[in-house]
């Protein structure tokens, strides 16, 4: 027996692609029925409705710059760029709204020594470039403090400050130098804490305070219910 009037489900695989799913498939119906309304005084007014719904379900988008562009812009997007509306921004392109940026090039530099980084090769260009004598040698310090930190960072070791003086000569290609009596600002290697951060919690610490002084409370009644047992070894009440 053949079955009649059996009702067609409606799966979201069989319905058209959302072209922007953040405002749902409601929206997109709407701007599909404005594409055929006949009249374009018709589609101006409904199309600003939709533009206010628009703003409405995404609130977020009142903090860029220009809200108000950028919904008009979705609009269009959403219609597949076929309604036909008086906008009051420039219509966008298709090929600007699916333009594809350029691949970012990964910099290849050689670094002398990795521990130290690239940014010291470039503090010591900028520290050749000093005129000011005074100004160099407290640029030239404050170069080599800093490779300290970073090779004690890196080595998890002590290191002198005669190899850190010779690796800055080096680097510099002998033009920065500093006295060999001096001493550098004392780094050590500080490993990071291996107690759990839920301890330093105050909520966590009030708890463990709270089910402390449960316990005591606890124990002190088992003590008193012990010294009264004691104290009358017959137990239960005597009339």
């Amino acid at each position: 027996m053949a079955l009649q009037n059996v009702p067609e489900f409606d799966y979201n695989s069989t319905r058209k692609k959302l072209l922007l799913s953040e405002y749902g498939r409601n929206v997109q119906n709407m701007v599909k029925y404005i594409c055929d309304l006949p009249s374009k005084e018709e589609r101006n007014k409904y199309a600003q409705v939709v533009i206010d719904l628009m703003g409405f379900l995404n609130p977020h988008l009142r903090d860029v710059a220009d809200f108000k562009h950028k919904l008009w812009d979705h609009l269009h997007i959403i219609s597949d760029f076929k309604i036909d509306v008086d906008s009051p921004y420039p219509i966008p392109s298709v090929e600007a709204i699916h333009l594809k940026p350029e691949p970012l090039r990964y910099p290849h530099q050689r670094i002398r020594y990795k521990h130290y980084g690239k940014t010291i090769e470039l503090m010591i260009e900028k520290a050749k470039s000093i005129d000011e004598p005074a100004r160099k040698q407290h640029m030239v310090q404050a170069i080599a403090n800093f490779m300290k930190m970073a090779y004690v960072q890196w080595n998890k070791d002590s290191v002198a400050d005669e190899s850190i003086l010779a690796d800055l000569r080096e680097l510099s290609k002998g033009e920065l130098k500093l006295e060999e009596n001096i001493n550098l600002n004392k780094v050590e290697y500080r490993t990071a804490p291996t107690n759990n951060p839920r301890n330093n919690n105050p909520r966590n610490n009030n708890q463990r305070n709270n089910n402390q002084r449960n316990n005591n409370n606890q124990n002190n009644r088992n003590n008193n219910n012990q010294n009264n047992r004691n104290r009358n070894p017959g137990g239960g009440r005597k009339y």
